[in-house]
């Protein structure tokens, strides 16, 4: 056998760059949760300064801004053991409401890989495991992860590319949200448009409670509801909007579920649907967005499907083609991409 020492190499490198970063996303999920980051975007410090000002040790802290700046998440000056951020790395890493924040999803990482010898085990058996069995840390981190998201586009750019939609909200419309799960999507939608009705479904009872809390939080109690309700028997019917985000491809039966919303929407009514972004040819997602998403569904989205009857396991990767085949077969008659982004599809159904 006859060695190629430069690709060892190579493939070294990206090795020792993978398990840096999987270690140091305990570092990151430190950070988030004793806002570290949040901290030292006030003002640079020493490791003694910083440990001052956040009311940690020292020692722990020192290995903390050390490891986190060389991983290039914050600063540290050339020549002085002093740490910092940069603007760039405050908006990235500091705001858990704003359009962006990182860290969120290394809590749903973590949390998701606590499963890690049931999914091996199941390997060998097929079994699945549902989503409400997994670490409470990747409920809070789901939404962690997927809200930014949400808050940058969906009232700013996924509502108006729906034909009619946006009008319908502001005038006062009956809204579902299905499979809401902590209720992020439903408080967005509740607080923009003040004189519609969400409601908002999601079969992990856990969620709901916190769905509940967390509208009431942001104070639009008033104008949201939720209920503990798969996708095939969530209730209620002449909802003008019925909304998925990044659920679909999580059920074990999909077809169903679209078959339920579409008896539950109004005459005109719309389903926004909102996936995971993924090209319908495998090869097209060998990148850095197929990777984080082929890795999760391997942890979350094909084992909570296969924990369902159904017969489906669609996975985080599914692809427009596959969300088209489900939507025509349950009968709806329209379908389009209505938008994108580097992490979603957006895909609006008529009946």
């Amino acid at each position: 056998m006859s060695l190629d020492m430069d690709v060892i190499n190579e493939f070294i490198g990206k090795f020792a760059g993978d398990l840096g970063a999987t270690v140091a996303a305990g570092g990151v999920v430190t950070g988030h949760r004793l806002g570290l980051y949040k901290s030292l975007a006030e003002g640079p410090a020493t490791p003694e300064e910083f440990a001052a000002r956040t009311g940690t040790d020292a020692r722990y802290v020192t290995e903390w801004l050390r490891g986190q700046a060389a991983g290039g998440y914050i600063e540290r000056a050339k020549d002085r053991d002093v740490y910092s951020m940069s603007e760039e790395q405050a908006f990235l890493l500091t705001d858990p409401d704003g359009p962006a924040y990182l860290p969120g999803a290394f809590v749903l990482a973590l949390g998701a890989l606590k499963a890690e010898p049931t999914i091996t085990e199941a390997f060998k058996t097929g079994a699945g495991f549902g989503w409400h069995e997994h670490n409470e840390d990747v409920f809070e981190g789901c939404e962690k992860f997927f809200r930014p998201g949400y808050v940058a586009n969906l009232v700013p750019s996924w509502i108006p590319a729906l034909e009619g939609v946006e009008d319908k909200l502001r005038a006062g419309a009956k809204v579902a949200d299905v499979g809401c799960g902590l209720g992020a999507s439903s408080v967005l939608v509740a607080k923009e448009y003040e004189r519609t009705q969400v409601v908002g479904s999601d079969y992990h009872e856990g969620s709901i409670e916190l769905a509940r809390k967390r509208a009431a939080d942001a104070g639009v109690s008033d104008r949201t509801t939720f209920e503990v309700a798969s996708a095939q028997t969530f209730s209620g019917t002449g909802y003008d909007l019925v909304a998925t985000f990044d659920c679909l491809h999580d059920m074990g039966d999909p077809l169903s579920a679209a078959r339920h919303i579409r008896e539950s929407l109004d005459r005109d009514g719309t389903w926004l649907i909102v996936e995971p972004f993924a090209n319908d040819d495998v090869a097209d997602n060998m990148n850095p967005v197929g990777r984080v998403y082929y890795n999760f569904s391997m942890f979350l989205c094909v084992p909570s499907a296969l924990s369902q009857r159904g017969g489906y396991a669609l996975g985080a990767q599914a692809g427009e083609a596959a969300i088209r085949q489900v939507v025509l077969d349950a009968g709806f008659t329209r379908f389009r991409r209505a938008a994108e982004t580097p992490f979603n599809l957006v895909f609006e159904a008529r009946p």
